[in-house]
């Protein structure tokens, strides 16, 4: 089957593609819900952050309003920031095979329209965020500065996944702060974690990019990496590991807490294993398999809340 006209790559047979009035679907694509992936990504540290305050607070699960204001959230605002990436990125996306069908290179919206777009996005995830405490409001807020100049870190660094993972990790402090109205040592210990876990996958992630980002000069750990990349990929996912489980235990998580951290862990050690950097098919299926691995993660802050409480 040939690809749907105007979608990416990677992206193919998805909903937007089959079942979208053909007038969203640049939009929609922008927002990359043909590819939710990253939203789940940027989603899982929200709710790891609202699970571990649960197990800080001795409750029996977080707060459900919580939960759902952050997956609202989340969509949108991954949405408004693939839009800025994408106006940012327009002319290197034209040089890249995987991206030069996205809509702004393509010609299925203008740079207006994208903006326009983008403000749409910025103001559902504004109607979200200040349904929070002050301190959330602030601190959510304060992340926007981090999303601002990423598009940029891959023309000037090896390293913009640091600033990707400090973007994308922003929620392990949000759902602390939305039920504590403060942050204390363990979100800021699953912040550091998260950040560690963001740079592992999304090496992966560049590795689909990495002969066409060398010649047009974008940066990415996977070129400074490159055969090193399993090993760097160790170094990472055992500090991530590390630290969510330093967070955990401050939090007051115990051993059903422990046993899931593993799961978490074995499920890194698991792509480490199976990846291939030159076969980019590998390096997407690695990439898409960490919502698995979060989800792992979350299990097991819910389970330890609950299990504390009842217990």
């Amino acid at each position: 089957m040939n690809p749907t006209a105007g979608s990416v790559s990677d992206a193919t047979g998805n909903w937007v593609d089959t079942l979208a009035p053909a007038w969203t679907r640049p939009y929609l694509r922008l927002a990359r819900l043909d590819r939710p992936i990253g939203s789940w990504l940027l989603l899982l540290p929200c709710w790891w952050s609202s699970a571990l305050a649960a197990v800080a607070g001795h409750q029996a699960a977080p707060n459900p309003v919580h939960l759902v204001l952050f997956f609202i959230g989340a969509f949108a605002m991954r949405g408004a920031g693939c839009t800025w990436n994408d106006i940012v990125d327009r002319d290197l996306d034209a040089r890249v095979e995987r991206t030069r069908s996205r809509p702004i290179p393509s010609g299925q919206v203008s740079v207006f329209q994208a903006g326009a777009f983008l403000v749409l996005q910025g103001l559902i995830g504004l109607a979200v965020l200040v349904s929070f405490n002050a301190f959330t409001i602030a601190l959510g807020i304060a992340s926007l500065a981090i999303v601002a100049i990423y598009p940029f870190m891959k023309r000037i660094t090896y390293w913009p996944q640091i600033v990707l993972g400090l973007a994308f990790s922003w929620g392990a402090l949000m759902g602390w702060a939305a039920q504590f109205g403060r942050l204390d040592p363990a979100p800021l210990f699953l912040y550091a974690g998260s950040i560690a876990w963001v740079i592992g996958y999304d090496t992966i992630y560049a590795h689909q990019d990495r002969e066409d980002d060398a010649l047009i000069g974008i940066k990415s750990t996977a070129l400074l990496f490159g055969e090193r990349t399993k090993a760097m990929l160790a170094l990472f996912y055992g500090l991530a590991t590390v630290l969510i489980g330093a967070a955990g235990f401050s939090a007051g998580g115990g051993v059903v807490f422990a046993l899931f951290l593993l799961g978490f862990a074995a499920h890194l050690c698991w792509q480490i294993v199976r990846l291939d950097i030159d076969d980019a098919d590998c390096c997407l299926a690695l990439f898409k398999s960490d919502r698995d691995a979060g989800l792992i993660l979350f299990a097991g802050l819910l389970f330890d809340a609950a299990l504390k409480r009842f217990i």
